[in-house]
């Protein structure tokens, strides 16, 4: 098993238990993100394939005309995202009434 690295640092880390591993990931993140000159081109596939994947939702079958297509993927990105948001909402509250996993 290779030694995990540290983020930015190259050198290895020495967390056993790895407490700090979402810091170190943050970290790289935060530098690759500090490093690119063009961050919509970056992410441009990525968006076209989650795009893709609310087409494909909504119209399967590929017979809608491109406009109603892509009118009913942003409604169905945006229940997703909704659907998301009331997920993470319901989670702080049971974690703040003590009900949440350490």
């Amino acid at each position: 098993m290779q030694t995990p690295i540290s983020a930015g640092t190259g050198a290895p880390v020495v967390d056993p238990d790895n407490s700090d591993r979402r810091t170190r990931a943050r970290i790289a993140a935060n530098m690759r993100w500090a490093h690119e000159p063009d961050r919509s081109a970056a992410t441009s596939a990525a968006r076209a394939a989650a795009n893709a994947r609310f087409e494909k939702q909504v119209d399967p079958d590929g017979v809608l005309p491109e406009h109603e297509r892509a009118v009913r993927a942003e409604a169905a990105r945006r229940a997703h995202f909704l659907r998301m948001a009331l997920k993470s909402a319901q989670a702080r509250r049971k974690t703040k009434r003590g009900e949440g996993a350490a």
